[in-house]
């Protein structure tokens, strides 16, 4: 698989085949990060059904710890409204567990508002224990989104 963003000063794994039931993962982009913002790299998939092409959603894996990290997660991810309830979150992020491994990550960090029930509930269901609540700081680019607090969920992935 040619990766979409090649990086000088990080290496890109290839994810390999990423597929569970109806629900694959699509590499769309790699992003090599921004250190002058905290921004890790991180590989951008799209969430969808196997052989329709359908999409269902997007997920993240970023690589790296930052101060930005303790706000936005090492996960991230959204499924489209009219596709929820069938665990595509939670799957998806089993499916990025061996690649965060082959990056020598030991554990995950998944961020959520503390309305989102249902990301709470994905964090659940990866039997991701919850850590605590933080206050986003006004000079993290989430504040500027309107984002105040962030519940942290911790996923060990050690083998």
């Amino acid at each position: 698989m040619m990766l979409a963003c090649p990086s000088d000063d990080f290496e890109f794994l290839d994810p390999g085949e990423l597929v569970d039931g109806d629900l694959e993962l699509r590499l769309m982009f790699c992003f090599p990060g921004d250190p002058q913002r905290g921004m890790v790299p991180s590989y951008e998939f799209q969430m969808q059904l196997v052989g329709r092409g359908t999409r269902v959603g997007g997920i993240s894996l970023r690589v790296g710890d930052t101060e930005h990290i303790i706000y936005v997660g090492h996960i991230g991810y959204g499924v489209t409204k009219g596709f929820r309830g069938h665990h595509y979150a939670a799957r998806a992020t089993r499916l990025l567990i061996p690649l965060a491994r082959a990056h020598g990550m030991k554990e995950l960090w998944i961020t959520t508002d503390p309305d989102n029930r249902a990301s709470q509930r994905t964090c659940e269901i990866l039997g991701a224990e919850y850590v605590e609540t933080v206050s986003v700081p006004p000079t993290d680019s989430l504040y500027g989104r309107g984002d105040r607090q962030k519940l942290r969920y911790r996923l060990r992935i050690e083998p």
